[in-house]
């Protein structure tokens, strides 16, 4: 609902909530990813992904369940779901951004602790193209949702979103170097941020072969589901009154 004594009478609280939330998530996520080394040399590295995905993963699902419930708030800046091809293109998109999201969960053994989990300096893969890839999967589905959308609550989140993976970026890389040092330098140099920019300069060879593995058809699974599923999502968290 608009508050019509305001100068920006479409600019709802929920705005501001969610860019507190993502603040909010952003602290809480990376600051354990810099505390890592401290927290695992006191309950070991299991306990610490335990501890961590017991503080992530709640706040994540919150930060879900409000973005859905709230996505329509503000003002409309466009409107293109009617228009022919955009909604093939979403989808498009979304999927592809998966793509980039997940590779570094190809290990769900590290992810639910049953190995110890690692910080792992690779330079294959999908690490040929991009070095942060969950930060290009995290651009390309907030342009995806942003365009399908087209509010001012889904802009502030989006760029909420980009903010805290372009943060992630340079906190990732401290942190590898850290661990690694010159080893890292040395992987730094023969990979980008960009996409495709290490393959362009000719400091990398895209290897298709790295890319048929199990994992990936784990992704393309995935995304059939959520297609599937969506609709069902939207009617559960809808259900949430917050």
């Amino acid at each position: 609902m608009f508050n019509l004594s305001s100068p920006w009478p479409w600019l709802t609280p929920s705005h501001g909530i969610i860019a507190a939330y993502l603040l909010l998530f952003a602290v809480a996520h990376s600051g354990l990813a810099a505390l890592r080394p401290w927290g695992e040399s006191k309950i070991g590295a299991r306990g610490y992904r335990v501890l961590f995905a017991l503080v992530s993963i709640p706040l994540a699902t919150g930060l879900i369940i409000y973005f859905f419930n709230h996505r329509y708030d503000g003002l409309q800046l466009w409107q293109v779901q009617g228009v022919t091809g955009v909604k093939p293109l979403v989808w498009i998109l979304s999927a592809l951004s998966f793509f980039f999201l997940f590779p570094a969960t190809f290990n769900l053994l590290e992810i639910a602790a049953i190995q110890k989990p690692k910080i792992h300096l690779y330079e294959t893969g999908i690490i040929r193209i991009c070095r942060h890839p969950q930060m290009v999967g995290q651009v390309i589905w907030c342009m995806a949702h942003t365009l399908w959308l087209g509010t001012t609550f889904t802009l502030v989140t989006s760029l909420g979103l980009i903010a805290h993976h372009c943060f992630a970026v340079w906190h990732g890389d401290r942190r590898w170097y850290e661990k690694y040092g010159e080893a890292f330098l040395q992987v730094k140099q023969r990979t980008s941020i960009i996409p495709f920019q290490a393959i362009w300069e000719g400091k990398q060879t895209l290897v298709w072969q790295e890319f048929i593995k199990p994992a990936y058809v784990g992704v393309m699974g995935f995304i059939a589901l959520l297609w599937w599923w969506h609709p069902w999502l939207m009617v559960m968290t809808s259900r949430v009154n917050w």
